[in-house]
């Protein structure tokens, strides 16, 4: 008796990407070092410091060469007290389009006493038709030091893509000791070029990005409106609540880049060597 063929939608999820990274780092003699690492799936991570390095720098991977609908991928980063870790990516991640389930990108981040992280992946780059769906969940300590800059790029404009319909949900939740200190959601969906049109939103820009430090300091906030007349895009940069918070938009990623670098320079944050190539 031959066995029923497998359904569309087995077949379907059976070739989706998944990926999952689990990453905690210690501070031991003054230095930064990983306590465990876990890697499963399509992402990997490495390490690219030379061996008396008092920071440590992780690089993330996605070997599936970017991701598509059905596709679901989970960052878990935990950094004890005292230590320093700076996280990218190595290439800009590409999001391909969709015509059925979301993509799922999951990170979450734990900052604990004393301790620094720099998240700063490369650019995203949203193809048309996509269906992304993110969400970024950061705990910190009082006295952690923690920035996240991530850039997303509606189309590779130097390829003549455009992209003119989809669904981006992005959802952003940072607390420290606890308390709620920043929360956002973006959602981008339908008519996806149209709506960056409007002045309002992007004002025919399309390549965005948000930078979020803490705590403040507002002689950094004066130190990236100082920089106004350099940006190829327009950026604004504001402080509440114990945190600061720089705005970016651009006309293409290449700009977008020169311009995250400027800021994220103001800011004080370490650059990861990847993104000065």
């Amino acid at each position: 008796m031959l066995a029923a063929a497998p359904a569309h939608s087995e077949i379907f999820a059976g070739n989706r990407a998944i990926g999952r990274i689990a990453l905690s780092v210690r501070a031991a003699a003054g230095r930064s070092r990983r306590q465990r690492v876990r890697e499963q799936g399509a992402l990997r991570v490495r390490f690219p410091n030379g061996p008396n390095s008092d920071t440590l720098d992780a690089m993330i991977l996605n070997t599936a060469g970017g991701m598509t609908g059905g596709d679901r991928f989970a960052i878990d980063i935990n950094v004890g007290a005292g230590a320093r870790l700076t996280v990218t990516t190595a290439a800009a991640e590409k999001i391909y389009r969709s015509l059925g389930p979301d993509t799922g990108v999951d990170v979450t981040l734990d900052v604990g006493p004393g301790a620094t992280l720099a998240w700063m992946p490369q650019e995203m780059i949203l193809f048309d038709q996509v269906r992304l769906r993110r969400s970024i969940e950061v705990e910190l300590a009082r006295d952690s030091d923690f920035t996240l800059a991530e850039g997303v790029v509606f189309g590779r404009s130097a390829m003549g893509e455009t992209v003119l319909r989809g669904n981006f949900f992005d959802r952003w939740r940072v607390r420290a000791d606890g308390a709620l200190i920043f929360a956002e959601s973006l959602r981008l969906d339908g008519a996806i070029a149209e709506k960056l049109a409007r002045r309002a939103v992007a004002g025919g820009s399309v390549a965005i990005a948000s930078v979020l430090k803490y705590p403040a300091d507002e002689s950094k906030v004066t130190a990236v409106r100082a920089l106004e007349k350099t940006f190829a895009g327009e950026v604004g940069v504001s402080a509440w609540n114990g945190l600061m918070l720089a705005r970016l938009v651009a006309p293409d990623g290449a700009a977008l880049h020169r311009d995250l670098i400027g800021v994220l320079t103001a800011f004080g944050a370490p650059l990861p060597r990847l993104w000065l190539n």
